[in-house]
C-alpha cells in the first residue's frame, strides 16, 4: 500500500488531497502515473508528466524511481 498525497492543481484534478493505492512492492513512479491515468483519464497523464514526486526524502522526476510508503505529487508552482 502506498499513500499518495496530491497538491495544488493535481489535488483539484483528482478531487482529493490523498488516497491509498495498492501498488506492488518495487513499483515505480512510471507505475504510479500509469495507475493514476487509468483511474482519472489520459488528461491527467499530461499533468503528471510535468510533476515532481517526493519519494521518501528525494524529489525526483525519474520514472524509474522506486516508490516508498508515501509519495507526494507536486505540480509546478508559480510565484516566489
Amino acid at each position: 500500500m502506498v499513500e499518495i498525497r496530491y497538491f495544488a492543481a493535481i489535488a483539484d484534478a483528482v478531487g482529493k488531497d490523498r488516497e491509498t493505492l495498492d501498488l506492488p512492492v518495487g513499483a515505480t513512479v512510471a507505475d504510479l502515473r500509469s495507475t493514476l491515468s487509468a483511474s482519472y483519464g489520459a488528461d491527467l497523464d499530461k499533468m503528471l508528466a510535468v510533476c515532481a514526486y517526493l519519494v521518501g526524502d528525494e524529489l525526483t522526476r525519474d520514472p524509474e524511481a522506486a516508490l516508498t510508503p508515501r509519495v507526494d505529487v507536486l505540480p509546478p508552482f508559480a510565484g516566489g
